[in-house]
């Protein structure tokens, strides 16, 4: 599924529910927009929850401690990331007008909460020496197997150039993901490929990505993409950096300059 979610009363934009829309995705995803001075709480008896800054500036509260995260724009390679178990009490308090993402599903293990920084986060560039650049993109990983195994999610983001192709070459893989889009500008767009489907990704929208369904992104020149990328492991089928599956057609592209 694609499509531009609307505001609802609440100042919050509905990706996925695991019990609604998009249930096949197995997790709570939803866009928050957070008023200066604003303090939601976020208690699960069932659920983990990551609740990423997408901008603004927020006081996380946690278990008797705080941290502040400030970001000007999802454009800043500024993420603040707050990874809860089950049965944890916490606060975001927005301390500017704020955007963040709230990312949950279902988890028996309980762990001790991690607040990750910029500098915590794994970046990887990609494609920058390949194919004249053109898949040139910027990866960040918050958590996923390798650093949070007592999770079911993994929670990353994408920096997309301009002109340049992502989430290549054409692959795909067992795990279902969600993609968050937002632009530099709020005319920028690109396409999102997904399966046989392509959609005119803009500001604001997202898109669901199912089992064997091939995913590539582009951008249109002189705009900038960033996307908030999450996927749910599957009992006894975790996500691994390796589990990528190359499109058998496009499996030269890996070797090509």
């Amino acid at each position: 599924m694609f499509g531009i979610p609307e505001l609802n009363e609440n100042n919050e934009k509905i990706l996925c529910e695991m019990n609604g829309i998009n249930s096949d995705m197995l997790m709570n995803i939803k866009v928050k927009f957070l008023k200066a001075g604003e303090k939601i709480r976020i208690f699960d008896a069932e659920n983990e929850t990551a609740v990423l800054l997408v901008s603004g500036e927020v006081r996380f509260i946690w278990n008797g401690k705080e941290e502040t995260g400030s970001r000007q724009s999802p454009f800043e390679m500024k993420p603040y990331c707050l990874h809860a178990s089950k049965n944890t009490e916490f606060f975001v308090e927005g301390l500017k007008d704020s955007e963040i993402v709230i990312q949950q599903t279902n988890n028996e293990k309980e762990f001790e909460a991690v607040f990750y920084k910029p500098e915590d986060c794994l970046y990887q560039e990609f494609g920058k020496g390949q194919w004249d650049g053109t898949g040139h993109r910027v990866v960040s990983t918050m958590f996923d197997i390798d650093n949070a195994p007592y999770s079911n999610m993994v929670m990353g983001e994408v920096f997309n150039k301009p002109g340049r192709w992502s989430s290549y070459p054409p692959h795909h893989h067992p795990q279902p993901e969600v993609y968050y889009y937002r632009f530099d500008k709020p005319q920028g767009f690109g396409a999102c490929f997904n399966g046989d489907e392509v959609y005119k990704s803009v500001d604001g929208s997202y898109c669901t990505i199912h089992n064997g369904q091939d995913h590539e992104q582009v951008v249109a020149p002189c705009y900038t993409m960033y996307y908030v990328w999450m996927i749910r492991h599957l009992d006894g089928d975790p996500w691994f950096k390796t589990t990528r599956i190359t499109a058998e057609e496009h499996e030269w592209i890996l070797k090509a300059d």
